[in-house]
């Protein structure tokens, strides 16, 4: 499946929504990041050519790095760099509270967004530009290989 092809299945009522939020984090992703279909969800990996190691869990795959999905009752958003960069978790639940009235509703890296809920798409992109390829080959070599 192709990215385009997870975003024509989606339902009516959330597709704006979900493309904005998309368009949100391609218009902040440094250069480097590949765009593709991980894991089921729109996925944004490092590609081998830039870490041939791959994905710990499977050598095979590129480093996943970010991702977004429509699950039943929201609209995720998947970035590994505020599960392994405690700066980056806490700037982001700052900023996310200063700007948005609804309460964050945030796993380790997961943060989830209901339909028709004020999404903060600035921040999302902003969010988005935080970590280079190489800043994030770096923190997951510190972080996960031992």
């Amino acid at each position: 499946m192709k990215p385009q092809e997870y975003i024509d299945k989606l339902p009516d009522d959330r597709k704006d929504t979900f493309i904005e939020l998309l368009n949100s984090i391609r218009n902040g992703l440094p250069e480097g990041f590949e765009e593709c279909i991980s894991y089921g969800m729109i996925g944004f990996v490092v590609p081998h050519s830039l870490y041939p190691k791959g994905y710990h869990c499977d050598p095979k795959l590129p480093l996943p790095f970010l991702s977004i999905a429509s699950q039943k009752n929201s609209i995720n958003i998947y970035h590994m760099g505020l599960y392994a960069d405690m700066n980056l978790h806490d700037w982001f639940v700052e900023k996310y509270k200063a700007m948005v009235k609804t309460k964050l509703d945030m796993g380790k890296s997961c943060i989830r967004f209901k339909i028709n809920q004020e999404i903060p798409l600035d921040l999302i992109q902003e969010l988005s530009g935080k970590m280079t390829p190489q800043d994030w080959i770096q923190l997951y070599e510190k972080a996960f290989r031992k």
